[in-house]
């Protein structure tokens, strides 16, 4: 082995025969701590540290505590600040893709290689890009509380980077076709759910969460104050909007105000004929008995509605693109339009509709020609 040139206090670090650098403190109790790395900076970064801790009066990090072990601490932690569908899908992504590969590397000496190696595996074992760039968050969000928490010295998930997540090719109807298809659904029994979504763009959940308290007919306003989500097991739960700017109030349009009152007749009398097999939840869309609708069977509904329509195969998600297209298309101002989908900021907007913007500009352009004197 050969020793690495000693600096004014840095103690004694040397390479190792199979390449890696070691570096060495002593505790105060007179156990010795090895740090291993790439190279000698990194292990002296390391030993700095290490001996800010002790003359700070913390605890060394554990070398015994795995990948796996923290990971299961900090889910536990994490269960009660998360909403419960995401602490599933968290804990989905760690117990089957980061657990099996990393779960036995030390977390002291886990490293940014690792995490590579880890995401090449899964992209190469199937999994989708946006999967493991999930996969990524997780750990980076999980990874920072152990650097909060003085297990490791940084968070090593922030010098890789995420697999790169093609964007989904956005689906929109016309105008044409919004008024084709609404005529298509007219007096059956989804025609106000559809007509919601096309003129308010609320999220699925959002539209099958609404309840009835939360409309006003007369003043033609609706507030998002829940969503349905799905549970553990085919059952349901209702969580509140995960941000401020997602609980708002929608402003109805006349047609789907009249079409929520020819809703609210109808189910009525599916109230009266389910009789005391009816549960009373509320709920703006329901089945035939009261209960929530399964996103599965909307989405199936939608399909067949679309068919009749002879109209292109979209996503139920694709009617909140619609409408926001519709809103931007007609010259609404991209901060109202923001506020009605729940977007955290304006330029998630503005982001996720620039196609629609160079038309807005043009009006704009045109717009000025006009005060200038220029004719058209």
């Amino acid at each position: 082995m050969r020793r690495g040139r000693r600096g004014n206090g840095e103690g004694t670090t040397y390479k190792r025969k199979d390449g890696r650098w070691v570096g060495a403190l002593i505790e105060a109790n007179g156990k010795r701590r090895a740090y291993y790395g790439q190279t000698r900076r990194e292990v002296q970064q390391r030993l700095d540290a290490a001996r800010a801790d002790v003359g700070a009066g913390l605890p060394l990090p554990d070398e015994r505590r795995t990948v796996g072990t923290f990971l299961g601490t900090w889910l536990d932690g994490a269960r009660s600040t998360l909403r419960p569908s995401t602490w599933r899908r968290y804990e989905s992504l760690v117990r089957l893709h980061a657990v099996p590969y990393i779960g036995r590397v030390p977390l002291v000496r886990l490293g940014p290689e690792h995490l590579q190696r880890l995401y090449a595996e899964r992209l190469a074992a199937g999994s989708a890009p946006a999967s493991v760039h999930q996969l990524h968050a997780v750990l980076h969000r999980a990874l920072e509380q152990a650097a909060r928490w003085r297990h490791v010295s940084r968070n090593v998930a922030s010098l890789v980077q995420a697999p790169r997540i093609a964007r989904h090719e956005m689906t929109t109807l016309s105008p044409e076709q919004v008024r084709a298809f609404l005529a298509s659904v007219a007096g059956t029994r989804h025609e106000a759910l559809y007509t919601l979504a096309l003129t308010t763009g609320m999220r699925q959940g959002e539209l099958l969460g609404l309840r009835w308290v939360d409309v006003d007919l007369d003043g033609r306003t609706a507030s998002v104050q829940q969503a349905l989500h799905r549970g553990k097991g085919g059952g349901y739960d209702f969580q509140p909007p995960k941000t401020s700017r997602s609980r708002r109030q929608v402003a109805l349009t006349q047609a789907a105000v009249a079409a929520l009152r020819r809703h609210r007749t109808r189910q009525l009398e599916e109230r009266i004929f389910a009789g005391d097999a009816w549960t009373d939840l509320d709920l703006a869309f329901t089945n035939g008995e009261g209960r929530p609708m399964r996103g599965t069977r909307v989405t199936h509904t939608f399909q067949a509605a679309l068919q009749r329509a002879s109209l292109p195969r979209i996503r139920f998600h694709d009617l909140r693109h619609t409408a926001a297209s519709l809103l931007l298309g007609r010259g609404v101002h991209p901060k109202i339009a923001s506020e009605m989908l729940g977007h955290s900021t304006i330029a998630v907007t503005l982001d996720l509709y620039s196609h629609v913007t160079p038309g807005m500009q043009r009006g704009a352009a045109d717009e000025l020609d006009a005060v200038l004197g220029v004719a058209r």
